[in-house]
């Protein structure tokens, strides 16, 4: 059974798997679903249809679930997912999506999210990211999969930060931050590629090689977005080995909004 503490408040219809654990003074509504190993800390709240899957930490005074902070939610039962294997630390607060969103915000897995972190409406966040004490997304924000987030970084709601990609402390994002980038300042502006995170996820030389060469055409060479792109295309020949890495600068940049841009 799952264990929960006296002093917890869970509603009868919530469906919590074997093994998990409860604080005291958590309070878990009706349609919450939460997997087999996940550890919840007191004072937690965990509302509306939200979903969370095995193996999570979720530390004290989280709020999990709630409405949105949009102005046109309207009550519609729109749903948190949360993966496995997430991190979640004190005063967190992701809310639930929006029927103009798609209905979903979704948290993926093996997450490590430190305090006062937030997720708005419909943001979709991939796997294995970091995201430093009060990194906030605004609604509809997408974060791809081993991006890193500076403390105190805000994103600007349809923002996309891509994987690998990594923003210094302070940062303000207004525009995407293409894979691989790295970026810093008020408003956000590139400083250089996340050479030395790739490096330690087991990139060997050739795709460092190939990263650089995309950095080259989207920063140096004075191109346009158009033209840059081109130029990472022909970089297959010479970077086989980096095939993945080059369609996925491809494929993100191929999904900027152009009156949004990257950042540069």
């Amino acid at each position: 059974m799952a264990r929960i503490h006296p002093n917890a408040l869970v509603h009868p219809h919530a469906e919590l798997d074997d093994d998990v654990e409860v604080g005291p003074y958590t309070i878990i509504g009706p349609h919450v679903r939460i997997g087999a190993g996940t550890r919840i800390g007191p004072h937690c709240v965990i509302e509306g249809h939200t979903t969370i899957g095995r193996n999570n930490r979720i530390y004290p005074f989280v709020s999990l679930g709630l409405a949105s902070q949009d102005k046109k939610y309207a009550g519609e039962p729109c749903q948190l997912i949360i993966g496995e294997r997430n991190t979640i630390r004190e005063y967190s607060t992701y809310h639930i999506g929006t029927v103009q969103g798609g209905g979903i915000t979704r948290l993926g897995d093996d997450n490590w999210m430190m305090a006062y972190t937030h997720l708005a409406h419909d943001c979709v966040v991939g796997n294995h990211t970091i995201f430093a004490n009060n990194a906030q997304l605004a609604g509809h924000v997408q974060v791809g999969d081993w991006a890193i987030l500076g403390g105190f970084t805000v994103v600007h709601q349809f923002v996309r930060i891509g994987a690998h990609a990594m923003t210094a402390m302070c940062s303000l994002l207004f525009a995407d931050v293409p894979p691989f980038v790295m970026v810093q300042g008020q408003p956000a502006r590139a400083r250089s590629m996340n050479f030395e995170g790739l490096r330690r996820r087991g990139f060997d030389n050739e795709r460092i090689a190939a990263v650089k060469a995309m950095h080259k055409a989207l920063y140096r060479e004075g191109l346009t977005l158009a033209q840059a792109v081109e130029r990472i295309e022909a970089l297959l020949p010479r970077h086989p080995q980096a095939a993945g890495d080059v369609a996925l600068m491809r494929d993100f940049l191929a999904g900027v909004n152009p009156q949004r841009g990257i950042v540069r």
